[in-house]
């Protein structure tokens, strides 16, 4: 992962797979096409610059591209907002060392705690950008029991998602779920390519989860702000929620996801239970402690 050349040229290629002639008003006259997508030439004459120079961007020399390049780029290959911040991303870490960013936060101020626990009617958690769950409420630990009962903490997202046979059950859209997952962790590598504890979950994930590498490859990223998460809880049943992930400006790299239900919906009653349900088992298991929500109701 910490290779930065192969990341940003396997990204850009990937990119310039994808968009065809016809997609960029290019004419296309008889003959089969040797690659897919756009060629080198083509991709450098969209975006006004020589093909020897895009030839060293997309070998992996982007360290020193301005601003103005980088649009070009991100304009002709079609990029989605994640994606031009993921491209400007490895162009900053294939740039001239700069101090190092802040390791990703571990835990969580007393007060974000505060603000969870003040939180009664609805899940949420906190997490850094690595997918640890590093906080969370009453209901969003039993909202997401299955997860917490990895005995290790803090409890990662992705790791649950890939590595238990149990989240094909909890999610219910789980080809979704782990496209996103990967699609996020991928964008924060970019953002923290150097990360020693992201390196070391990324090299588990690849290594035991032949899945997670297909994903992983395939170089998509995506922000993960807000939507509907469709689980089945082991207790409770289908639940449909709607999810807001919220950045801590004044915590860096953390998101807090807050998660709700319409009301008067089956979902709202569902949570309602949930939490009746949730009150009577953290009188009987000490907080911090694995769940067993698999075997109760």
């Amino acid at each position: 992962m910490a290779d930065m050349r192969a990341d940003i040229r396997e990204f850009l290629s990937s990119r310039r797979a994808r968009i065809t002639p016809e997609q960029v008003g290019l004419p296309v006259y008889g003959g089969t096409r040797r690659v897919a997508g756009l060629r080198r030439e083509e991709v450098a004459m969209l975006a006004g610059m020589s093909v020897d120079y895009y030839v060293r961007l997309e070998r992996g020399n982007l360290a020193g591209a301005s601003e103005s390049v980088l649009d070009a780029l991100a304009r002709t290959l079609q990029l989605d907002e994640a994606e031009r911040q993921h491209l400007f991303d490895l162009a900053k870490a294939a740039g001239p060392a700069r101090k190092s960013r802040a390791k990703p936060s571990v835990s969580v101020r007393p007060e974000i705690q505060q603000v969870l626990d003040a939180m009664t009617d609805a899940p949420a958690w906190v997490r850094n950008g690595r997918h640890d769950v590093l906080a969370a409420n009453r209901l969003g630990r039993a909202l997401y029991a299955p997860v917490f009962e990895d005995p290790r903490r803090p409890v990662n997202t992705t790791r649950f998602i890939y590595l238990n046979p149990a989240a094909h059950e909890f999610w219910r859209d789980f080809d979704q779920v782990a496209n996103d997952a990967a699609a996020m962790l991928r964008l924060e590598a970019g953002r923290n390519p150097h990360d020693p504890e992201l390196i070391k979950l990324v090299g588990e994930l690849c290594t035991q989860s032949e899945l997670f590498s297909a994903r992983w490859a395939s170089r998509d990223v995506m922000f993960h702000r807000s939507g509907v998460k469709r689980l089945h809880h082991p207790v409770v049943g289908d639940l449909d929620l709607n999810y807001q992930s919220m950045e801590l400006p004044g915590d860096g790299g953390l998101v807090m996801n807050v998660y709700t239900a319409s009301a008067d919906s089956p979902t709202a009653d569902a949570l309602r239970l949930l939490a009746s349900w949730a009150a009577s088992h953290e009188e009987a298991v000490p907080e911090g402690a694995p769940s067993d929500a698999g075997g109760r109701s």
